[in-house]
């Protein structure tokens, strides 16, 4: 490919992905709202740009291949506050992908899409839309979104249902942690694959305990190599007991499930900045 740009470039998971996506084309585009990002990789070029103006992405996408886009507010907040960035933000980049001829978008959806399920239904790729939070609104809103833009205008969308990509610190991460690696190869076979129309993957790893079923997006070629069981013994040693009252135990969200709308998911889940330092 000549040129990729990636959204939410300043953001823990994508400072993981700005490295191997050099390797996949001329140039790589990174892009967020910070000031910078460090220092960029050979191959790579920062832009600052805000998914909440249009003319800047029509701008950033012109004469790429594809782009990668995990840009957004990564938490639970208050509708008003998501709608610029997450939701705003996301026609803007599958419009401007349009005005471009740009033939895929790679977007970080999230299991929070569906995170009212009860954890007891091993879910496919065909689960019906539940959101558990008005984040998880927005990631129903642009899984629509592609779906639209690939039935209507022909652009096709891969859309990533990330689980938890972080340190395995709690029990329900033994069953829906993605481990960077696999990060990388889901985010790859996402770009390389041929043909993949409009399709939806769970990013979750080889884990013993995953509770979601990705047999149904085969087709792209996502063969995860890690399992979390590796911690499954120190994690269940130092997990309290478990409440069958706790909709952050019961549903697919974990505790996206249980608070109130507008307050922070994240708050409570002890996740580990190791962002990956240029």
């Amino acid at each position: 490919m000549t040129k990729i740009v990636l959204t939410g470039a300043a953001g823990r998971l994508g400072s993981w992905l700005r490295e191997p996506l050099t390797t996949l084309c001329d140039e790589l585009v990174s892009s967020d709202i910070a000031d910078d990002i460090g220092s960029c990789y050979p191959g790579e070029r920062y832009v600052r740009a805000d998914l909440t103006e249009l003319d800047a992405m029509v701008d950033l996408l012109e004469g790429a291949d594809c782009v990668v886009h995990f840009g957004a507010i990564g938490d639970e907040a208050p509708f008003e506050t998501l709608l610029g960035p997450n939701f705003i933000g996301a026609y803007n980049v599958w419009e401007a992908a349009h005005r471009n001829h740009v033939p895929r978008v790679v977007y970080a959806s999230s299991i929070h899409a569906v995170g009212m399920h009860p954890k007891t239904d091993t879910i496919g790729i065909d689960a019906a839309h539940r959101p558990d939070t008005f984040y998880g609104l927005a990631k129903c809103f642009a899984e629509d979104l592609g779906r639209m833009y690939w039935d209507k205008r022909g652009i096709e969308s891969v859309c990533l249902r990330i689980c938890s990509c972080a340190q395995v610190t709690n029990a329900r991460a033994l069953g829906t942690w993605l481990s960077y690696d696999d990060l990388i190869q889901l985010v790859t076979r996402a770009i390389d694959t041929p043909v993949t129309g409009f399709s939806i993957v769970y990013g979750v790893s080889n884990n013993d305990r995953a509770p979601v079923d990705n047999s149904g997006a085969r087709h792209l070629g996502y063969r995860p190599q890690d399992n979390a069981e590796q911690f499954a013994k120190t994690i269940l040693a130092e997990a309290p007991p478990a409440d069958i009252n706790d909709l952050a135990q019961l549903c697919h969200g974990g505790p996206f499930a249980s608070v109130e709308l507008g307050n922070s998911g994240l708050a409570t889940m002890n996740i580990v900045d190791d962002s990956k330092q240029t």
